[in-house]
Order: C-alpha cells, then sequence, then structure tokens
C-alpha cells in the first residue's frame, strides 16, 4: 500500500509489526462449554460486521478453571482484536478491528483465529488511532487479498502483521481519533436511529399477523397443520453421481426477508448426507434446527433438480390451503409459542416435523384465506419499501464513514 500516495509532510509508513505484535488464540474445544460460568469465549462471531464487539452473541460459557490455567489469553476491556477467518461466500468480518468491552467481572477468553494485538509501542502509535486506520476499507481489502483456503479464508498473524499504514505524529494521530470520535458518534446515532425503524416495521408486522390470526381462531377454530398438507417424499441425489441439483440448506436462506437467496449448485457426487428431501415449486420450507431463527421460506422459483436439508420440514399445502396463509401463519409468535416446548438439544435446538405438523392453524375457509393473503401481502410490501429507504439511507451513512476514514488514511481529514 505505501506505493498508492503520498503522505504529508512529517508522516511516514510503517508496518504493523512495527507497533504491536499478535496472539493467536487458543484452540477450545467444543465439547469442553459449560452450560453457564464466569469465563465467556471470545470467538470470531462476537466481533460484528460493523467493527463493533459484541459478547453476548451467541454466548458460549468455558470452565472457570482457564481463567489460572491460560492467563495469556485472557481479554480485558480495551484490548485490540482482529477477525482471522470468515467465510468465503461473505467475507464481512475478516481484517475487522474492534475493542474488548463489557466484561462486567466476568473473565473472556480468546479462542483461536481471533488476534490479540499486544505490546504496542505507545511512544509510536495510538491504541485508537490504529483500530480506526485498520478498519479502512483499503487495510480490509488488502488482508482479503492474501486470504487462502476453501469455504472457510484465513490469514496468519505474519500476515495480519504485514499491512502497510500511515503513520502521524502521536499528536496528529490523537487529533483524528478526536475528530472520527466526534464525526462517528453523530454517524452511528443516524445508522442507529435507521435500524430502530427497520426493526420497528418488523415489530409492526408482526403485530398485525398476531391480530389476524387471533381474529380468525376465534371465529373458524383450530385444524392441525398436518390436515392442510401433502405428504412428500425423499430423494437420494447419491443415486445419480453426475446429475446436477440445487441444495437449499439453511444458509440459504434470508430469514430477514424470508426467501431462498442462495442455494448452492452441485452434482450428485458432491451431496452432504443431509440432502434428502424433495422440493417443488410453492412447497414451504421450515427450519426445524433453532426454529426460533425463522428460517422459513416458500420455494418461490424453479430451481434445477431441487433438493432440501433434512434440517429442514417441507409443507405442501393441499386443495384447501393457500401456500401464502399457511407461510404467513408460520412467522407467527403464536406458531413459535406452539413449538418452543418441542424444542430440544442445547448445541443445535431443534424440533421434528411431526411436532410442527402438529401444531395448531385456524381453520380458515379457502375464500376468506384469499382476502387474508391479498390484505397481508399489501401490508407486507409497502413495511417493506419503508424497510428500503431505512436501509438505503444506513448504507449511505456507512459510506461516509468509509469515505471519512480514507481520508485519514491519507492525512486529509
Amino acid at each position: 500500500m505505501s506505493d498508492l500516495y503520498e503522505l504529508p509532510n512529517g508522516w511516514e509508513w510503517s508496518k504493523l509489526k512495527d507497533v504491536c505484535n499478535l496472539l493467536n488464540g487458543y484452540a477450545f474445544k467444543a465439547k469442553e462449554y459449560v452450560e453457564k460460568s464466569d469465563t465467556v469465549i471470545i470467538r470470531m462471531g462476537n466481533i460484528r460486521p460493523n467493527g463493533g464487539f459484541d459478547a453476548e452473541h451467541k454466548i458460549k460459557y468455558l470452565p472457570n478453571k482457564y481463567k489460572d490455567e491460560l492467563p495469556n489469553y485472557i481479554l480485558n476491556d480495551g484490548d485490540l482484536i482482529i477477525a482471522m477467518t470468515d467465510l468465503a461466500t461473505e467475507m464481512r468480518i475478516l481484517g475487522n478491528p474492534t475493542l474488548v468491552s463489557d466484561t462486567n467481572g466476568r473473565t473472556f477468553m480468546l479462542n483461536q483465529r481471533v488476534g490479540k494485538l499486544y505490546d504496542f509501542k505507545l511512544d509510536k502509535v495510538n491504541i485508537e488511532y490504529l483500530r480506526y486506520i485498520l478498519s479502512a476499507n483499503q487495510i480490509k481489502d488488502y488482508y482479503k487479498s492474501l486470504g487462502g483456503g476453501g469455504l472457510q479464508i484465513n490469514i496468519g498473524k505474519q500476515q495480519i502483521l504485514s499491512v502497510d499504514f500511515p503513520l502521524p505524529p502521536l499528536s496528529e494521530q490523537q487529533r483524528i481519533v478526536s475528530k472520527l470520535d466526534n464525526l462517528f458518534e453523530k454517524i452511528d446515532k443516524s445508522i442507529a436511529l435507521h435500524q430502530k425503524n427497520m426493526d420497528e416495521a418488523d415489530v409492526f408486522m408482526g403485530s398485525i399477523l398476531n391480530d389476524v390470526f387471533g381474529e380468525l381462531e376465534e371465529k373458524y377454530g383450530l385444524v392441525k397443520i398436518n390436515d392442510t398438507v401433502l405428504k412428500t417424499k425423499n430423494k437420494n441425489p447419491k443415486d445419480d453421481l453426475e446429475k446436477p441439483f440445487t441444495y437449499i440448506d439453511i444458509s440459504s436462506i434470508d430469514n430477514k426477508l424470508f426467501k431462498i437467496v442462495e442455494p448452492k449448485q452441485l452434482v450428485g457426487s458432491e451431496a452432504p448426507s443431509r440432502a434428502k428431501k424433495e422440493v417443488v415449486l410453492g412447497d414451504i420450507v421450515y427450519s426445524t434446527t433453532r426454529p426460533n431463527l425463522k428460517n422459513i421460506s416458500i420455494v418461490s422459483e424453479e430451481y434445477d433438480n431441487p433438493i432440501a436439508s433434512t434440517g429442514f420440514c417441507v409443507l405442501r399445502v393441499n386443495d384447501k390451503t393457500i401456500n401464502s396463509y399457511l407461510f404467513y401463519y408460520l412467522i407467527t409468535d403464536k406458531l413459535f409459542e406452539q413449538i418452543e416446548p418441542n424444542i430440544r438439544g442445547a448445541q443445535y435446538p431443534a424440533t421434528s416435523d411431526k411436532d410442527l405438523k402438529n401444531c395448531n392453524i385456524p381453520n380458515t375457509p379457502l375464500h376468506i384465506q384469499q382476502k387474508v393473503v391479498k390484505y397481508l401481502d399489501e401490508v407486507s410490501q409497502n413495511l417493506e419499501k419503508v424497510k428500503l429507504i431505512q436501509k438505503e439511507k444506513m448504507n449511505s451513512l456507512k459510506a461516509l464513514k468509509a469515505s471519512i476514514l480514507d481520508k485519514a488514511l491519507r492525512g486529509e481529514l
């Protein structure tokens, strides 16, 4: 990067290794996790795509003995950590730096593939300045260019420490940090406001669904989901090793849009063992693994030989049910309240196809279902327009942050 542009007088190009060192985390085993303790393992997922830190994200606990056995891997408030791994399909956090916070008397332990920057040359670099600069797109693009692997992209210690970055005098670093703090605080408040508007739109839709189906239940009574659907069958793609098929697994579902967005194109020889459930246009796939996440979608496109994971219950409606009517009910709190008592397992909480099909749904006549679906479609489309506007504004603000960081890199802030 050092040959991209000239720096202001008094600035210099420095490598990260010249101002600090990096410690890779310890390879804790998932089988060692405990249900609850005062020791929290900090993993890649705790580094958020927006550069924030969230210790509560899919929180996992370790035995308390580790704070005494592995003191070098303890994290404290203010420690600067960086993601050393990401998924090749997304690349949202690779190289993302963030500051640890909110230990609140707990012990945080550094997991493998999360790096801790330490041993700072404080006579040369301000830690907050470094965190900001490492967040710049140019730096993260450099790390992405070095990443190797298949589905999971990794960068190592020496690669992270090899990056060039602009290093002004300490007084200038402090001035830049102060200015960025002020600007980003205002921008982040605006982003949070738009996110709140999007969240409120989802809450409003949930409220509408509960009200509508509550009225239908009172008026028409209940029937089992099993009485609204047809039997489906399994299909083994390995029966024809050369034949292409479209594999729909849980990662294929966008649970904000309730749509299939990234199905995988495979051939029979590449089929995972869970690729077993035949689906057709109009079917509903409902993830029985972690059903609280609501990975649910109607199969709304014609795919080439589509097959779903056994992690889904495939629901194919009969001639007395509209698939959109069933879909809307499946995403309600009313349905989840019925399924929640049947969720089993700590590591991978799941329910069964049988439990889902035994849940009740309002026994609404077909002509009333048509009116309900039309109404809910209109409400949903209007709310999606509101959310789209909010998302566009959020993206503009994020682009503004990136532009400001670029100016900071060039000494133009």
